[in-house]
């Protein structure tokens, strides 16, 4: 009896050991699971998640070309992707706003989807002219890719947020008929690349490339410093700088981006090479400062006018052991500017952009460091041309008064006895 006692309790006691086992182990898939569901839900519990970019687009391809987002929570059959697509495409309009248009809108708008102007990675864009009179270019993003249904939920949900001058607008976007398509501003320049790297759009002059590259560290600052939380945008490169009608510059395709306070643990590699951070290649971790190293090679890519893939970074190491890093820079300046640059200006600018690209990332600048360096840049250019034209102005200005002073008062012959006064004391002049 009183071994059948014990047993029994030693049964009990296994059976309640097994039974806490498979509880610890029950919560913690559950709490697994919830977080899993609260990354994906991220954008209706804190209005955003990640989004925009463009890749390789020319001319006038305005934006996003891939998007590394969190998984949706639903996960079923494509018919349970597309309703919840469905559902997912009005929530939008009331989470951030964003205008929704018909199909039938932008397929008349575009002149049924003819007026290509560039090719992004998951599909192409078209210049489109709204019943308004708006220009607008719509991208429409490929339906076999599941890459392109989280760059359409991660660009709407982020940019529905997001408003900044240095920064191309989505105006609306289309989620219909399982056509997924992204409405943005025009930037009727195109982008940083088809001017740097093609003849047709004419030369880019120093001045200018100057203000773009300030454009473009504004636009990164305000994502690091303004946005809440920060965004990390993952892909700064040529083509994801486009340019308006006055030639100023915003930052494109966030298809990529990432916010701040997401595991910034990448499994995979997302970018573009010449442009990826060593330190994010070799941990697979990004940050700020990863964008800073991004924006670095593209102030090198804006001085020499090189593909930052055809060798620009061992173009860039040569130039910089005929240099302290502070001057000497002028070899890598891009030959077709035939001189006509500020040498001040080139070594300022691409002393910033040496420490940018620092293989440290602590000892990089931030990108608010960044700004103000290129800010300081310009406002000398100014201050300078401002008292070059004081001086032209003055000398102008003296020019003027001595020719009204001899206008007011002609010359009158001299009286006989003041000439030879003159004479006289112009020979002992001589004599002295």
């Amino acid at each position: 009896m009183k071994e059948e006692s014990t047993g029994l309790i030693i049964g009990i006691s296994i059976g309640v050991v097994i039974g806490v086992l498979l509880a610890i182990l029950a919560l913690f898939c559950f709490r697994y699971h919830r977080k899993r569901l609260q990354i994906g839900n991220s954008s209706s519990r804190r209005a955003a998640n990640v989004p925009i970019r463009t890749n390789g687009a020319d001319a006038c391809s305005i934006l996003s070309d891939s998007t590394v987002a969190p998984e949706s929570p639903v996960k079923s059959s494509q018919n349970g992707i597309s309703s919840w697509l469905d559902g997912f495409k009005k929530s939008c309009v009331i989470s951030s706003g964003m205008p929704e248009y018909s199909f039938k809108d932008l397929q008349k708008a575009t002149g049924n989807f003819t007026s290509v102007i560039g090719q992004g990675a998951f599909g192409p864009v078209y210049k489109a002219t709204l019943p308004s009179g708006e220009t607008v270019a719509v991208k429409v993003l490929a339906t076999n890719s599941k890459q392109g249904e989280k760059e359409f939920q991660t660009e709407v949900m982020l940019l529905g947020r997001l408003h900044h001058r240095n920064l191309v607008n989505l105006i609306g976007y289309c989620a219909e008929r399982g056509e997924h398509m992204l409405v943005y501003v025009y930037m009727s320049k195109g982008s940083l690349a088809s001017h740097l790297y093609s003849d047709k759009n004419g030369l880019l002059s120093w001045n200018v490339r100057v203000r773009i590259a300030l454009d473009v560290a504004r636009g990164l600052e305000y994502l690091h410093d303004g946005a809440v939380p920060p965004v990390i945008h993952r892909d700064i490169k040529s083509a994801n700088i486009l340019l308006d009608q006055s030639m100023r510059a915003r930052v494109a395709d966030f298809g990529l981006s990432r916010e701040e306070v997401v595991d910034s643990h990448a499994a995979n590699i997302r970018g573009t090479l010449g442009y990826l951070d060593p330190e994010y290649i070799s941990s697979r971790t990004f940050n700020k400062k990863s964008d800073v190293y991004s924006f670095g090679v593209l102030l090198f890519e804006i001085i020499a006018g090189r593909n930052p893939q055809q060798g620009l970074m061992e173009y860039v190491e040569l130039a910089a052991m005929n240099s302290d890093g502070k001057v000497g820079w002028e070899e890598l300046v891009d030959s077709r500017l035939d001189g006509n640059f500020d040498a001040q200006e080139l070594n300022e600018v691409a002393a910033l952009a040496y420490k940018s690209i620092n293989r440290v990332p602590k000892k990089r600048p931030s990108m608010r460091d960044n700004v103000q360096v290129l800010s300081r840049v310009l406002k000398q250019r100014q201050n300078n041309r401002f008292n070059q034209n004081l001086v032209s102005t003055t000398r102008d200005e003296i020019g003027i008064d001595v020719d009204q002073v001899e206008s007011r008062s002609p010359r009158s012959p001299m009286p006989e006895h003041q000439r030879q006064q003159s004479t006289d004391s112009t020979a002992e002049s001589f004599d002295v």
